[in-house]
């Protein structure tokens, strides 16, 4: 067994007194009446504190509204895209754009995207 466990678990009176010195001074501040120091160093606190969540929070809504999951008009794959931006297929290099929650192909101006579908051949019996 180690026995300085126990050595190590003890405060002496320098590490209370260090513990208790902010205490003592926000006290004495206030009772000078230098009140709204105290106050505004507790409400700087309070915000430093809150800024990291409100912006983790903040980032996370504006995710939500900027990702766009959908598949390519080309070769189908399914991949996810910011809203309202350029980009290229990951599998097969297509440049696509996002807009209103689908990929659509980027095109030079004055072409026409055709889609071909196939026609059932029928034949005439004489």
């Amino acid at each position: 067994m180690n026995q300085d466990n126990l050595k190590n678990l003890q405060l002496g009176m320098t590490e209370v007194s260090r513990l208790l010195l902010p205490f003592l001074l926000i006290w004495l501040l206030g009772a000078i009446g230098l009140g709204w120091l105290v106050k505004s160093l507790l409400i700087l606190f309070g915000l430093l504190l809150l800024a990291p969540i409100l912006a983790f929070v903040g980032f996370r809504w504006w995710i939500k509204r900027n990702l766009i999951q959908s598949e390519c008009p080309v070769c189908r794959y399914e991949f996810v895209s910011l809203n309202k931006s350029e980009f290229r297929c990951p599998n097969c290099s297509e440049p696509l754009k996002a807009e209103n929650g689908h990929f659509a192909r980027l095109v030079p101006a004055g072409t026409i995207d055709v889609n071909a579908i196939e026609v059932p051949v029928q034949q005439i019996e004489d």
